[in-house]
Order: C-alpha cells, then structure tokens, then sequence
C-alpha cells in the first residue's frame, strides 16, 4: 500500500477537515512597514482569503532583531499610516502588542504572549520566501513552530524551500520593498500605485523621507 506523503497543500486540506469552528483562525503579518505598501496589503489580503483565516493583522514591530540593525521613522508614523492603509478593508486589521513592549521584538515572545492571551485562537504566521531561508537563526524556533503555523509566500528573485513545516500561499508577486519607496521620495519622485493614496498623501503632509 503506497503512503501520501503529507505535502504543504494536503496539510492545508487536512487542517480545513479537522479544524474547530469554535477556534478563531487568525494570521500575523509582522514587519517594520516603513512605510507600509501594496505588497504588504496583497500578501495580507489574499492569505485571509486563500486559507480561509478570520482576520490578518498586521504587527509592526518596535525594534526588530536584525543584526544589521535599520534605521526607522517613529513607531506612531508608521502605526498611522497602518490605520490609513486598512481603512474599510475586510479582515485586516492591527496588533499593537510590539509597540507597547518596545524593546527587540522576537517572534517567540511575541507570539508567546500572543497565544496565552487568546488561547481560543489558531495564529498563522506569514513570512516572505526570503525569510524563510533564515529560520533556523530564529530566536527559539523549535519551540516557536509547535506555536504557530507558519506560511510561507513567494518573492521575487527568491527560490522557497525549507525542511521546516510551512503551508506555501501564491500571492501575485509584486517587486515592492519599503525602501523602493522611501528612495523614490528622497529623490523627489512621487512613488504613485506604489502604496495606498491616502498613505502618501500622509507621508508628503507630515514630511517624512526627504
């Protein structure tokens, strides 16, 4: 008798058979969002759409533990232009929870945090290709992936793969990055259909990125 093996897609399919209708299913998008742009909102839609998750929130992050540590404008720009962006969009939403810990924002507390607080709720994580290659340097990872289900979506120029248990989700792949933008801006370039229009209206009202 031949055995299936369990890919990413029937993993999906099987979660969908046994899952709980009284847990909520909930996906995470963290991120420096600096500024927040199209690519981060069509990842965050179409994961809520594909895997048939409740909400997606989006969660800046206070300081992100990079060792290449990276410049960024203050967390209460960046929350707002959040707001802007998600206005009157089914199923996104925000999660704060770094902003008020400050600090290095690791994934592990974080979501540590996250999951004993609302222990009826199943979190996705989502994650870009590129930084799937780096798992294994995640502060914590073994204990981490027990905690959340990790999804993975495909970026330009990156190849996916990894040994490590990741639901894959297509997204339309847009060669966006949040420094195209502010490097268009320091150039005296308007970055149109780029980033939400109210977002940029924001940015050029309160200055930022010159």
């Amino acid at each position: 008798m031949a055995i299936e093996l369990l890919t990413p897609f029937t993993k999906v399919k099987l979660e969908e058979e046994v899952r709980d209708t009284n847990r909520k299913q909930i996906g995470i998008l963290g991120g420096n969002f600096n500024p927040v742009h199209n690519a981060h909102l069509v990842v965050a839609d179409q994961v809520r759409q594909q895997l048939c998750l409740d909400q997606v929130l989006l969660m800046p992050e206070f300081t992100p533990p990079h060792v290449d540590h990276k410049e960024t404008i203050d967390e209460k720009h960046r929350l707002k232009m959040l707001e802007l962006a998600i206005e009157g969009v089914e199923g996104l939403a925000i999660e704060t929870i770094e902003l008020e810990r400050r600090g290095i924002s690791y994934t592990y507390e974080t979501m540590k945090l996250l999951t004993e607080k609302n222990p009826d709720v199943d979190y996705y994580f989502i994650i870009g290709a590129d930084m799937v290659d780096y798992l294994r340097t995640w502060h914590r990872i073994d204990e981490l992936i027990d905690m959340v289900q990790f999804v993975g979506v495909q970026r330009p120029k990156y190849k996916a793969g990894t040994s490590y248990p990741v639901i894959w989700v297509d997204v339309p792949m847009m060669d966006i990055s949040s420094s195209m933008v502010r490097q268009f801006i320091a150039n005296q370039k308007t970055p149109n259909f780029l980033l939400p229009k109210s977002v940029l209206n924001y940015i050029e009202e309160e200055g930022l990125y010159q």
